[in-house]
């Protein structure tokens, strides 16, 4: 029998993780082999309002969760906690359905404790705001997803292809994924440890008594500055230079410097042609060889496999 995939929508639904998974869960044609329905539910049927500014026709509500193997969260618009949706939804995975949450969908199963003592793949503008109010989840907002088989999370919309892909290969084989993922151009396989790639960071508001010595360390990122040099051109001690960057940024000068260098390459990768030697000299990294260790270590990729991903 196919198993039935059922998203649970709400007011404000953004569509694109829906369609996503309907891509994956849908007909494919008769050379395909169909092992899934796609259907969609609401607490309230009806017209449903997306963030498109156009309504979408749901006709079934709750009642649709009874018999579903999978359940799509697709982020977490209005009602989406109410007791009669944390209820259906806890039925649901009580008896064996799985749960399947992206983006903020995640605080629907955060909300009902199914993640509790779990790590889970939260979008990276939400960790501060899970971890305030369901400290029990471990949210990590650098891969792009967690699959624990009963609950699976994806950070960012965007990845719930790949995660509904994982799913298939989980269940029926990597050659029918890549058979579904072909059908749509899908990119070749993204595990769930692959990195987020949040924006660039920036210096962002600093405190007056570093704002200063922070856009000199940005000017002269190509020179192998060193804490000495930090504290010579702040007029600080190296000592008390640190003491204020771990109390007014919450980070030590090194990493500050070294954050700071990352996001230039990943500027220079994704802007420019520069080989990956000329990035190295000017960003402060010395070596192709070191950049390359430092960039994997930070973004967990290479500095090429990035460059293909936004060029």
């Amino acid at each position: 029998m196919r198993q039935r995939v059922v998203a649970l929508l709400g007011q404000g639904q953004e569509l694109y993780p829906v369609t996503c998974a309907s891509a994956v869960f849908g007909d494919h044609g008769p050379d395909i082999p169909r092992h899934y329905e796609f259907e969609l539910c609401a607490e309230h049927p009806g017209p449903i309002r997306t963030t498109m500014g156009v309504d979408i026709v749901v006709e079934r509500g709750l009642e649709a969760l009874d018999d579903a193997g999978t359940i799509l969260i697709a982020g977490c618009p209005s009602p989406s906690l109410t007791p009669a949706t944390c209820d259906a939804v806890l039925a649901a995975h009580t008896r064996g359905a799985r749960i399947v949450a992206v983006s903020s969908g995640i605080k629907l199963p955060a909300h009902l404790g199914l993640l509790d003592g779990r790590t889970a793949a939260a979008h990276w503008e939400i960790t501060g705001w899970l971890a305030r109010n369901y400290p029990k989840v471990r949210a990590d907002g650098t891969v792009l997803y967690v699959d624990h088989g009963d609950v699976a999370t994806a950070g960012a919309t965007a990845t719930t292809l790949d995660l509904c892909l994982n799913q298939v290969r989980r269940e029926h084989g990597a050659a029918l994924a890549m058979r579904i993922g072909r059908q749509f151009a899908a990119a070749p396989q993204r595990e769930g440890h692959q990195r987020q790639f949040p924006a660039l960071p920036t210096t962002g508001p600093v405190p007056d008594s570093l704002a200063p010595l922070l856009d000199w360390i940005a000017a002269n990122l190509d020179r192998p500055l060193t804490l000495a040099d930090m504290a010579t051109r702040s007029g600080m001690s190296a000592r008390t230079l640190n003491r204020h960057f771990h109390e007014q940024l919450g980070i030590s000068p090194g990493r500050w410097l070294l954050d700071r260098r990352i996001a230039s390459t990943r500027a220079l990768l994704e802007e420019t042609d520069l080989p990956v030697e000329t990035i190295a000299e000017r960003v402060g990294l010395s070596s192709a060889v070191n950049l390359r260790r430092r960039f994997r270590s930070a973004v967990n990729t290479t500095p090429a496999a990035y460059r293909r991903a936004f060029r």
